[in-house]
This record gives C-alpha cells, sequence and structure tokens, in this order.
C-alpha cells in the first residue's frame, strides 16, 4: 500500500510537468511515464490501486491532475478518459508482466498494450465530450501529438522499471525496511 501511494504521488508531481499542445485540449505531461512504470513495478492489483487513488484524490479536489487541476469536472472533460485510462492502463502493464514475465519483450508488450488502453480510454471521451464527427479525428489530436513523447517515456519506464523492480524484489525478499 506504500508504494501505491508512492506511485501515486509521483503521478500527480508527473502531471505539474506540463506542456500544452496547440492541436490537443490534452497536454503533454510526465503522467503516462508514471502509470506504466507502477503497473510494471507494482503488478496488477497495486498498479490499478495506485492509480485509482491518484485519480480520487484528484476528484475529491486536491490538485493533482495536470496543471494542478482536480475535481469531477476534469474527469467529466476531454482529458478524463485518459485519467480514468491510467487505472486500467496500470492493471493492463501489470497483468502481463505478472503472466508475461520481465523479458524485454514482455516488458514492452505490457507497456505498449497499457498505453493501447489510456490512449483508447482517452479517445472514446475526447470524442464524445468535444462532440468530434469522428473517431479519426479524436485520434489525430489525442494520440498522435503524444505518439513520440510516449515513445521516450516507455524507454525511460523501462529502464527505471529494471532498477526499481530489482531494489523492491530485493526489500521483500530480505525483508528490509526504510
Amino acid at each position: 500500500m506504500i508504494y501505491a501511494s508512492m506511485f501515486a504521488a509521483l503521478t500527480a508531481v508527473g502531471a505539474l510537468i506540463r506542456i500544452p499542445i496547440p492541436v490537443s485540449p490534452v497536454p503533454l505531461t510526465l503522467q503516462v511515464f508514471f502509470v506504466l512504470l507502477t503497473g510494471l513495478v507494482l503488478g496488477s492489483r497495486w498498479g490499478a490501486t495506485g492509480m485509482a487513488v491518484y485519480v480520487m484524490l484528484g476528484i475529491i479536489g486536491f490538485p493533482v491532475f495536470s496543471g494542478g487541476s482536480s475535481g469531477v469536472g476534469v474527469i467529466l472533460g476531454p482529458a478524463g478518459g485518459y485519467l480514468i485510462g491510467f487505472v486500467m492502463g496500470a492493471f493492463v502493464t501489470g497483468l502481463i508482466v505478472e503472466n508475461l514475465g520481465k523479458s524485454t519483450i514482455a516488458t514492452i508488450t505490457a507497456m505498449i498494450t497499457g498505453l493501447a488502453v489510456i490512449y483508447t480510454a482517452g479517445v472514446l471521451q475526447l470524442f464524445i465530450i468535444a462532440d468530434m464527427p469522428s473517431i479519426r479525428g479524436a485520434v489525430v489530436i489525442g494520440v498522435l501529438p503524444f505518439l513520440i513523447g510516449d515513445v521516450i517515456k516507455m524507454v525511460a519506464a523501462f529502464a527505471v522499471a529494471k532498477r526499481i523492480g530489482s531494489i523492491i524484489e530485493y526489500k521483500e525478499v530480505h525483508r528490509i525496511d526504510e
């Protein structure tokens, strides 16, 4: 539970680093990096729990969403689907790693699938809320501007997960408390 809370806090910090994208109502942040990292390190159950804590903190009014925003209005807005997708994305990422192991191929597959889940939830809500004429248009403004940045975040999450995962596993096996 401590790790889940810590990753929720890290995701909140990642939301504060916000780069607006002119063609999209959804800004570029480090949230996806922390969502994928959470799933890789904590697995499905605790990864989803950490992201659910993050989303709930934002809903009840803590300024943890992009740019320090919060509230139900954010969840119901054009970027809300991505936030809901964070919970599902962390779960799926963790589930794949739990079932396929932590090989490079399994980890990459887990992150791509987790990101696809985030994008799917985000694009669907963006399509509905922004009253877009087509899903294709929602993909153009809700996915394409983020692909390069998200690939970079996946590479970083992969590297950090390998390091953090080994530290957490070592502590679990040797029962080390800090």
